[in-house]
Parts: structure tokens; C-alpha cells; sequence
């Protein structure tokens, strides 16, 4: 029997003095954790202001967490549906604010990177470390489950009173057998061998997406846009150094049905894959691609 998520004790852990979450709303079912916090975000923008943008704290949905133990209309990057069974998998969206599109384009991958070292972090917790990779541009993949991909994750820019603010969505496979997956590339904690508690893997999570925010600080209104140059270049080698698309021969397929291939050389300050071409190197942004795969094939 798989049980529900306790609310409670997540709220009571995240909306404390020192992080900036500043509430968590849970649903025992919903379409969409995006799409709620979308309308959070933007209840008041149609409302007449007496001035022209207000503070980041007054805005009700930047940093709020929405939660839901079934989420029934899920999507992926491109639109893709992201099903899954209820109470099986961790489904959370949260606000956080940003001041350009540079930087909006960096939170896929660094919410990639802060879910890899959550589930590092809880993993070992229950004696079972799994090795996570990191695929381009923000897919968790398991290497204990053939490099099979455990996680989405979908950001969308939002405006917002007080300025533009990303949505980041994330969805976690956490007890999933074989016959609930829909495709044969994904996985799961369960199927990897760890028995993870949804709630611990969440506050693991963001936590580790704090810590990548360059920025973010204790309070509501701190904006992570006022990060120093070394706090941004920080996080970004980080991902870099962990993301183990870079270095690979891979095929890069794009939506006019037409793939590229080559070596993938970086990750640039754009976040773009820089890929060595026969023609030359190329940069593709995560928006404008369908699939990474291997040039030799495989699941990653």
C-alpha cells in the first residue's frame, strides 16, 4: 500500500526561518503542479496597481511550493505527457525569480543537478547508493538501471508583477515498477533497489536547488539574479563537471526530423550544448532539440 504524502511535516521543515519557501500547498490530485503555481503567480497581475512593479514578497506565488500525490496532466519538455500512478512518484513545482531569459535558460540544468545530488544524498541515507548521471540538458539517468532515466523536469518563464519569475516542475519516479513505466528507457528508486521516502527525497531536493540558486538567499524578496559573477561561474562548472553528455560522440535530433552528429565539446554560458560538427561546432539550446542520444546508440 502506498501511502500519501505527508504534508504536514514538509511544510513544517520547509516554511522555517533561514530558507525561503513561503508556503507549501498540497493536492491529493491535480492536473498540473506547473499550472497551478502558474495561476499563483499571476492572480493579481490583471488587478489595477498603484505603482509599476511591486517587491518579489509581495507577489503570492514566488517561492511556494505546490505538491500533489497524483499529478493527472503532467508535461514534459515539448509538451510530451508525463504520466504516472498515484502516490508512486514525487510531483512538486516551485517559483523562483529571475532577472533575464540568460539565466532563466540555466535553471533546467541546475535543477538537474541539485535532483542528482539529492538522490546521491538519500540513497546512501538507506544504504543503497545509486550512481546518477546527468544527461543534457536536465535528464537524471540511474546507471544501475542501464542509465534508464529517472526524472522529468520542465521550467517556464513567468511574468509577474514584480518582474519574471521561472516555474520549476519536477517529477521523480520513485516506486514504479516495470509494467507502470511507459516507456522501457525510464526507471525507478524501487526498480534502482532504494526504498526512499517521498519526503525526504523533496527536502533533499530543494535544499540542493537552494544551493545552485546563485543568490538565493534566507529571505522571500532576495533575488538570485543578484548573485557575484564567481557565485554564477561556480554553479555552472559544477554543472558541467557533472554532466556526462560532454565528451560523448552523440546524435542530436531536431524537429524537422533531421539529427547532427558529433562530439559534444561543453556547455555554454547560454546553456547550450556545443557539439564538434563536420560542418564545425554547433550550439543547440535545450528548446530546440527533440532528443540527445548516443552516436553508437544506447539508452543515455
Amino acid at each position: 500500500m502506498r501511502s500519501p504524502l505527508d504534508s504536514d511535516s514538509v511544510r513544517a521543515a520547509l516554511v522555517t526561518s533561514g530558507r525561503p519557501w513561503r508556503g507549501v500547498e498540497f493536492h491529493p490530485a491535480l492536473g498540473s503542479t506547473n499550472t497551478r503555481l502558474r495561476e499563483l503567480l499571476t492572480a493579481s497581475s490583471g488587478s489595477p496597481r498603484a505603482y509599476a512593479a511591486g517587491r518579489a514578497d509581495e507577489v503570492p506565488g514566488l517561492w511556494r511550493v505546490v505538491l500533489t500525490d497524483h499529478q493527472t496532466g503532467g508535461r514534459g519538455r515539448l509538451g510530451r505527457a508525463w504520466t504516472v500512478p498515484d502516490r508512486a512518484s514525487l510531483a512538486v513545482s516551485v517559483a523562483v525569480p529571475v532577472s533575464d531569459q540568460a539565466q532563466a535558460g540555466w535553471l533546467p540544468l541546475l535543477a538537474g543537478l541539485a535532483l542528482a545530488r539529492a538522490v546521491d544524498d538519500v540513497t546512501r541515507t538507506v544504504d543503497h547508493p545509486l550512481m546518477t548521471r546527468l544527461k543534457w540538458p536536465n535528464d537524471v539517468l540511474l546507471a544501475d538501471d542501464g542509465d534508464r532515466k529517472l526524472s522529468g523536469i520542465l521550467c517556464e518563464l513567468v511574468t509577474t508583477p514584480a518582474g519574471p519569475a521561472v516555474v520549476v516542475g519536477t517529477g521523480v519516479n520513485v516506486d514504479q515498477t516495470r509494467a507502470e513505466l511507459p516507456v522501457d528507457t525510464a526507471t525507478s528508486l524501487a526498480l534502482a533497489g532504494a526504498d526512499v521516502r517521498r519526503e525526504d527525497l523533496l527536502l533533499a531536493y530543494l535544499d540542493h536547488l537552494l544551493a545552485v540558486l546563485p543568490g538565493a538567499g534566507s529571505e522571500p524578496a532576495v533575488r538570485p539574479d543578484r548573485a557575484t559573477a564567481g557565485e554564477v561561474a561556480a554553479v555552472r562548472t559544477a554543472y558541467r563537471e557533472s554532466c556526462s553528455t560532454v565528451g560523448l560522440e552523440v546524435r542530436v535530433h531536431l524537429p524537422t526530423g533531421h539529427a547532427v552528429e558529433g562530439t559534444a565539446l561543453d556547455v555554454d554560458d547560454a546553456g547550450g550544448l556545443v557539439v564538434r560538427t563536420p560542418d564545425g561546432p554547433r550550439t543547440f539550446a535545450a528548446g530546440d532539440v527533440v532528443h540527445v542520444r548516443r552516436a553508437g546508440g544506447g539508452l543515455a
